[in-house]
């Protein structure tokens, strides 16, 4: 499953494996392909949950109006996928002047599969933390009012306190789920240099896969403060934390790990050859000093 902690202690090694707890990427254009290229490493994508959308007779028993909201707060871009969705089945007509708050720019750039893309109507955090989001969102509190689309049972704690203590007129909108995938397979046949989580999900769906895992060396790696928590909380070792000002995406999170890890092969190839040389040339010149003066 995982490979032995003696031989993987944080930076002292390249990530040869690496698993992705996402579905691979549709696109060949993706990052994560340059990234498999540049570093010569193998990228394994895998979900580690499954979401389910929640049917429209049960999103109406929230009681939520969702045409009486001004602003719609996106952290993903499955909350993009099933709010449009849940629109769709509802029958609803979004209004065009609609604000749209999202975490990051590559999800604020995903609604132009839905919308009329605007820059004045779309915002997004400058480095794709909740901070910089909620920056955004504190220059519009007072004139809007916001329907935060999430997961029924994963929200973000921080965001929904810094909602409630300034005051925004807000509402949590549930239009997924989120359930365990089966992963005993990947994890199983495998052994992985790293293993990268998304959600708090997903760290509950690999205790849920394997109730005593055990880290043994794996480098991990969270993005966002509630699946960094979860880590933690499960008692493994952290190694990265994304988002952050230097590394604003997982992509780049791993660029900068795998650039300032050690390759071994080609170091120990070549700290060989001149030990071999140096140590051969020095014996033979007194060799032949003895034979000489044996005569």
């Amino acid at each position: 499953m995982s490979k032995n902690g003696s031989k993987q202690e944080g930076n002292s090694k390249t990530a040869r494996k690496i698993l992705i707890s996402q579905p691979k990427p549709e696109s060949e254009r993706s990052p994560y392909f340059d990234l498999e290229r540049k570093h010569n490493v193998e990228l394994v994508f895998h979900p580690f949950i499954v979401l389910e959308g929640i049917p429209a007779r049960d999103f109406r028993k929230q009681k939520i109006d969702v045409q009486q909201y001004t602003a719609i707060i996106f952290t993903s871009r499955n909350a993009i996928d099933h709010f449009f969705r849940m629109s769709e089945e509802l029958k609803l007509s979004i209004a065009q002047d609609t604000k749209y708050f999202c975490i990051t720019e590559a999800v604020a750039l995903y609604l132009q599969k839905f919308i009329l893309y605007r820059k004045r109507k779309v915002f997004y955090g400058a480095d794709g933390t909740n901070k910089s989001m909620l920056d955004v969102i504190n220059k519009h509190k007072e004139a809007e009012k916001f329907l935060y689309v999430c997961s029924e049972n994963q929200q973000d704690s921080e965001i929904c306190s810094w909602l409630k203590n300034n005051k925004c007129d807000f509402q949590l909108a549930y239009m997924y789920r989120t359930i365990s995938n089966d992963i005993k397979p990947v994890l199983q046949k495998n052994e992985y240099d790293m293993i990268c989580f998304f959600t708090p999900s997903g760290v509950k769906s690999l205790l849920d896969n394997f109730p005593d895992f055990k880290q043994n060396g794996t480098v991990l790696t969270a993005f966002g403060g509630n699946t960094s928590k979860a880590v933690l909380e499960a008692g493994f070792n952290l190694e990265i934390q994304v988002p952050s000002p230097q590394r604003p995406s997982m992509v780049a999170a791993l660029d900068i790990f795998l650039a300032s890890a050690p390759t071994k092969a080609p170091t120990n190839t070549a700290s060989k050859a001149p030990k071999k040389a140096a140590s051969k040339a020095p014996k033979k010149s007194p060799a032949k000093k003895a034979a000489k003066a044996t005569k």
